[in-house]
């Protein structure tokens, strides 16, 4: 008989297989295999867990996308009750039933004013979709103007991967090497209180990021299609803030300006600032808005770019006229997403989670406050549960740590023994735990955060 392989042969294999045949996103490979995969087996609630069987808090979600923790029971059964119907049909020409209860629970959640669904399949894709339809709209609808074709979008913007979204992107070490192959936008500076641009703190500030803003609007309205924003967050670019009123202030700049506004709500929306949407918090309803990640409840791939009937209206004619939206996937309204989103939006209901979460976010902030004191904490930002714990070499200059030091990368990884998973945007910390984390879990993510932070800049031991 041959030899049945030992946990601890297998857990070596899948480790190799990994190194041999993985090529993992955003990884430096060749700094990778020099260190041992981690492989995760299982998970529950806000806990993942290895082939070994260790237990880590999920202090990213998961990448920003779990709500509601790992095998919620009403999620798992959403699942396997769809997969007891249809795994997958076509929305092109057809329709299904998780297909139209999810869009119309979207829409009831979503700010006043948005109407209409677009699905597809990841955030990326989401934000192209946005772009694709505020540039087609222009170009045949009859209260469009063909002579936009720009976009407005700000630096340190991060709306995704594909080459559209790149485009409108502003995150140099993400987008620069694809230079060549992007359209060109019109870039203005983002708020960044912490490093302004208009070398001004938040005593003298007078909103010069926005003054910016409303000159390069004004200047450029006629041949701009649509401006994009993260709102409240710009998340890739390390957790930055804009300051309160800003959003407001944009979505009435490109009202007067006759500017789509196209809220890229991807990572910020269900539930992370505290409210449902981001837009909520200003009270605005942007043209077009881009959703995924936390839409699936961390489950599945699901994304969906919803629209007003204005723009919606820019598509309809008669078939010879070709106005169609010529854009589709093959799994755009998978049955098996659209039943989990539906289940995870229910529950927000159900489980009464954003108001709950008001507690939950007020105990971070909490926690949050002996970070201020650590020599080599620049800032620490806010917003919600979506935090950026910055990381300087000199707090006095704002100096950054040279890249070689890899200090985020090292602060992880002592958090990792700790177990606490958590991953850095170069040296800020990011932190964003599912909506459902425990009081006692929440203590614990800041504490191993804290001491990881400080075993790594100061060299002091662990208590």
């Amino acid at each position: 008989m041959p030899k049945m392989k030992t946990d601890m042969e297998t857990n070596r294999q899948l480790e190799a297989d990994d190194l041999k045949y993985i090529w993992h996103p955003f990884t430096q490979m060749q700094e990778y295999g020099r260190e041992t995969p981690l492989v995760i087996a299982s998970g529950e609630g806000c806990l993942l867990r290895d082939t070994y069987g260790n237990e880590y808090i999920d202090g990213v979600s998961s990448l920003w996308t779990n709500v509601h923790g790992h095998r919620k029971q009403e999620l798992d059964a959403a699942v396997m009750e769809q997969l007891g119907m249809i795994a997958h049909s076509t929305l092109l020409g057809l329709s299904s039933i998780p297909a139209i209860g999810c869009a119309k629970k979207l829409i009831e959640i979503a700010p006043k004013g948005l109407t209409r669904v677009f699905y597809s399949d990841d955030g990326s894709t989401s934000v192209e979709i946005a772009v694709k339809m505020a540039f087609q709209y222009h170009q045949q609808a009859a209260r469009g103007d063909s002579r936009k074709t720009k976009f407005i979008t700000l630096k340190n913007a991060y709306h995704g991967d594909t080459i559209g979204s790149v485009s409108v992107g502003g995150i140099d070490l993400f987008h620069a090497a694809y230079k060549p192959l992007l359209f060109p936008t019109i870039q203005v500076e983002s708020p960044h209180c912490y490093r302004c641009p208009f070398g001004k703190d938040r005593q003298s500030c007078d909103y010069e990021c926005f003054r910016n803003l409303e000159e390069t609007v004004i200047r450029h309205a006629p041949e701009t299609a649509a401006f994009i924003i993260e709102p409240l967050v710009q998340g890739a670019a390390g957790i930055l803030l804009q300051p309160p009123g800003y959003l407001k202030r944009v979505r009435d700049l490109c009202t007067e300006h006759k500017i789509f506004m196209i809220a890229d709500e991807v990572a910020v929306g269900f539930g992370k600032t505290g409210k449902m949407f981001a837009c909520d918090q200003e009270g605005i309803t942007p043209d077009i808005m881009a959703v995924a990640k936390g839409i699936a409840g961390g489950y599945l791939p699901l994304a969906a770019t919803l629209a007003t009937e204005e723009v919606y209206e820019g598509f309809l004619g008669k078939f010879e006229e070709f106005k169609t939206f010529f854009h589709g996937h093959t799994f755009t309204g998978n049955p098996l997403a659209c039943a989990v989103a539906l289940a995870s939006m229910e529950l927000f209901e159900k489980e009464d989670i954003l108001n709950s979460l008001q507690e939950k976010i007020a105990r971070f902030t909490r926690a949050l406050e002996p970070f201020a004191y650590l020599p080599h904490v620049g800032e620490v930002r806010q917003r919600g549960i979506m935090v950026g714990i910055e990381l300087v070499a000199d707090r006095e200059t704002k100096a950054s740590y040279a890249p070689r030091e890899r200090i985020g990368h090292r602060v992880i990884k002592e958090a990792r023994r700790h177990g606490v998973i958590i991953r850095p945007l170069g040296d800020v910390i990011v932190l964003m735990p599912p909506l459902a984390i425990t009081a006692d879990q929440l203590d614990r993510l800041c504490a191993v955060t804290f001491q990881s932070i400080r075993m790594v800049t100061e060299g002091q031991n662990q208590s």
